[in-house]
């Protein structure tokens, strides 16, 4: 075991929760590593325009913003790993982590793993991510002001994204594979009263349709197919919410730190602990309630405070 494979702090993940936990550890002198993961920068690089994270008055691209975070937290000394973690260790202190044959030792670690949304797995809806489709109805509802969109879901998070929508498309129609919701009555109840919303129900989508002309791309529509009959529809949208749920990402800690039914790590309350002395987390990972680059940044911050604190109690 090299020396410098050991470290104070390892941070997995480098989403805004992560990267804000970094640039906090890293100001606190305790040379902080970042395992950046398979997505480094998080859900964020796969949104184009961030409008609503403070201090950017005329946006910024996702991308952007995690490459300025990542560059104010290496500027305090964090080091950032382009690497994957694929097992941990968290049964002795220092922790182990392997990144495949490569393994680290740390005295204290924050997951910041985040979740990723659930997508429908069809080839145009990559292309067309950003570009018409999304998954996040508060982060970029804004932008379809006075457009027809579409949202894919029958749960609660579908009828509160479509609800949400309203406020800016001219018309929002729920596609959903059966003729019943998930959703709580309450919140179907809502979404029926509301007379911009319209339903395909036993209905998929097959496709997502647009434009790709010299690099600028954007959605015109989408083909549906019915569940029941196999027939095809084309309907005119510029917008696809898919709303169909979020998976955190968590399969490396099963059995291993406390996590609900979803899979969300659970920490002791007002804190970033997990059950584990010395394992903190922040971010998506634990926060099925709010998903926000803004709320990971500040919960972030606390888990490089309780980090912080931690240590200085063990020493």
């Amino acid at each position: 075991m090299s020396e410098n494979n050991h470290h104070k702090v390892a941070i997995i993940g480098s989403g805004p929760a992560g990267l804000t936990a970094a640039l906090y550890t890293a100001r606190a002198n305790l040379k902080p590593v970042i395992f950046e993961g398979m997505q480094p920068g998080g859900q964020l690089t796969i949104t184009t325009e961030v409008e609503n994270y403070p201090g950017f008055e005329h946006g910024i691209q996702g991308p952007e913003l995690m490459d300025i975070m990542r560059k104010q937290a290496v500027r305090f000394g964090a080091e950032s790993h382009f690497k994957e973690i694929t097992k941990v260790d968290f049964s002795k202190r220092p922790f182990t982590l392997h990144s495949y044959d490569e393994v680290h030792t740390a005295d204290a670690v924050i997951v910041s793993t985040g979740a990723s949304a659930k997508l429908l797995n069809i080839e145009s809806e990559t292309k067309f991510m950003g570009y018409g489709v999304s998954a996040c109805a508060t982060c970029d509802g804004f932008f379809f002001k006075g457009h027809k969109i579409l949202v894919v879901g029958g749960g609660d998070t579908a009828m509160e994204e479509a609800n949400y929508l309203t406020k800016f498309a001219s018309e929002v129609t729920i596609v959903h594979r059966r003729d019943e919701f998930r959703a709580s009555k309450i919140m179907t109840e809502r979404v029926k009263k509301n007379p911009k919303i319209k339903f395909a129900l036993n209905k998929i989508v097959q496709e997502v349709i647009g434009t790709d002309e010299n690099g600028k791309k954007s959605m015109t529509g989408a083909v549906l197919k019915d569940t029941k009959t196999g027939e095809l529809t084309t309907v005119e949208a510029t917008g696809l919410f898919i709303a169909i749920g979020h998976q955190p990402n968590t399969t490396l800690f099963k059995g291993l730190l406390d996590m609900d039914e979803t899979g969300y790590l659970i920490v002791k309350p007002g804190s970033t602990y997990t059950n584990i002395e010395g394992v903190f987390a922040a971010g998506d990972v634990a926060d099925k309630t709010y998903r926000q680059a803004v709320t990971a940044a500040g919960s972030g911050c606390m888990a490089a405070i309780d980090v912080e604190r931690w240590l200085e109690a063990q020493e």
